[in-house]
């Protein structure tokens, strides 16, 4: 198909909207900016809620069934505080990951105006996805769920109820890691308790009884243990990716890079921003909550339905 001197390649030819048809892409974009992000799948909202759950559970073990019971006073508070703030973070990562935008392409720019807009050279060929008539740029793919092309799309993760894109990879990692890091600590200080309790014959080493405590425990020490397992193999292939410049669809599809790869560190700086320092690790940074509450005054949450 020949339009303004440049090919528009659709694969499953679908129609360009009219030119008629009302399409302003800067106030697309910008309309996009001003809203909270948020994917209305019920899968997902089922499993982010659980996320949540288990983490409030694990928090609620460690506190009231191990730490406040003993003895040790120093010990109780340094893996008290520890423990919760390793939980805040993981939450809040959750959050982050769940209600940025992941890099979603405006529904329906597809129009012969924007094209014009484009500037392309003659003969250069443009996608545009037939499901959400949008141009699809480089490195962008289509999400089912989410009903976007999303820029750089990792995966679509039902945990964390979104895409894992170009804008909100960060947040996840974080996320992975935290878990990963309660989830250790978790495991150690059932040890911990086990070891105590056994060795006391179970008296007085926690204000449950024995069966409602080893009850706790077990399925703390399960829940545990596959948390970590899971999330440490995906901190480790989202890094993989990072520092080779490609996302994990890239990787199976084994697509050959048209772009110029940014390998390594140069990766890690393009996704965690700037040089190496503890906002790598901060997943309250860049977060405004006046320009929260300003985007949910003025246009409410986008709902990606």
């Amino acid at each position: 198909m020949q339009s303004s001197g440049h090919r528009f390649r659709d694969i499953e030819h679908h129609p360009l909207l009219a030119e008629n048809d009302s399409y302003d892409s800067s106030s697309s974009e910008a309309d996009m900016a001003e809203r909270v992000w948020f994917i209305r799948d019920g899968c997902g909202m089922v499993c982010a809620i659980m996320t949540w759950l288990l983490v409030v559970y694990a928090d609620f073990v460690v506190t009231f069934v191990m730490l406040l019971p003993s003895k040790d006073f120093w010990y109780s508070v340094i893996n008290g505080v520890l423990f919760n703030c390793l939980a805040v973070l993981a939450l809040s990562s959750h959050l982050r990951t769940m209600l940025t935008d992941p890099g979603a392409v405006p529904k329906g720019n597809a129009t012969k105006e924007y094209m014009d807009n484009l500037q392309l050279k003659p003969g250069e060929v443009i996608y545009k996805c037939p499901k959400c008539c949008s141009i699809k740029p480089e490195r962008a793919h289509h999400c089912s769920i989410c009903k976007r092309c999303i820029r750089k799309m990792d995966h679509h993760c039902p945990w964390v109820n979104n895409c894992v894109g170009e804008k909100n990879q960060r947040f996840f990692v974080l996320f992975t890691m935290y878990i990963a890091l309660i989830s250790a600590h978790a495991l150690i200080l059932c040890g911990f308790q086990f070891f105590s309790c056994v060795r006391g014959q179970w008296t007085e080493c926690s204000d449950f009884s024995p069966p409602v405590t080893v009850i706790l425990m077990i399925f703390l020490c399960l829940e545990g243990f596959l948390f970590l397992t899971f999330t440490a193999v995906m901190f480790g292939t989202q890094i993989h990716s990072i520092c080779n410049d490609e996302t994990e669809i890239e990787r199976l599809k084994s697509e050959k890079p048209t772009w110029e790869r940014r390998l390594r560190w140069e990766g890690m700086k393009s996704v965690f921003g700037g040089q190496p320092s503890l906002l790598w690790i901060n997943p309250f940074a860049g977060f405004r909550i006046r320009r929260l509450l300003l985007r949910a005054k003025k246009g409410g949450p986008e709902f990606s339905v």
